[in-house]
């Protein structure tokens, strides 16, 4: 406990120092606002791009265009910078879906930068505010699937699932908007989609 209060207080003397306030997360909020407009409207879904062994896959030309899964993968890793870092952004669950988590090490391979990993949207609030207002050296690599028991938020006029979605696709949205490429896969059938991609990152 003596840590984390002394860790506290070093970053706001920190914050401090540099002009800056270490409890602002203005582009934290800037993805919540692209989450609740998307909320506000109709629920209507995006088309893909394209589809690919059953993934359904949005972002780049160069991307959508890959005949298979694997060339999906190696075309984004090829969006990766010198100096920059893919971030993987699972929009599952953390306990069901935990192999997912496997990928980054395969993916880190494949793109030869460093590949990071985090369960959305609970990562919005920590790495989200690096994503977006960070070095523009970012590429997103989105995983998302159909919801499979969906609950109704109660007093709201959407459900769990769609709140999900919503905040996935507006985080897309801002991190397009900062001109950072984005690609989702979206899993229809979770667990053969699952498979599909690990099959194709170490299969490449």
């Amino acid at each position: 406990v003596s840590q984390l209060l002394l860790w506290e207080v070093a970053t706001a003397v920190a914050g401090r120092l540099l002009g800056i306030n270490p409890f602002d997360q203005p582009d934290v909020e800037a993805a919540k606002a692209a989450a609740r407009t998307l909320l506000d409207g109709p629920a209507a879904e995006r088309p893909a791009d394209g589809e690919v062994e059953g993934v359904e896959v949005s972002g780049p030309a160069s991307v959508t265009s890959a005949p298979d899964l694997a060339g999906v993968l190696r075309a984004t890793a090829a969006l990766v910078p010198e100096g920059g870092y893919l971030a993987v952004h699972a929009y599952l669950s953390r306990h069901d879906d935990a192999e997912l988590e496997e990928l980054r090490a395969d993916l880190a391979d494949l793109v030869g930068r460093p590949v990071t990993f985090g369960w959305g949207p609970r990562f919005l609030h920590s790495t989200g505010q690096f994503h977006k207002g960070g070095p523009a050296v970012g590429v997103f690599l989105q995983i998302t699937g159909d919801a499979g028991l969906d609950l109704e938020v109660p007093g709201r006029p959407f459900s769990l699932g769609r709140l999900i979605a919503a905040q996935a696709a507006g985080d897309a949205r801002v991190l397009g908007d900062l001109g950072r490429p984005v690609v989702t896969l979206h899993l229809r059938r979770r667990d053969a989609g699952i498979e599909a991609l690990r099959s194709a990152v170490r299969g490449r």
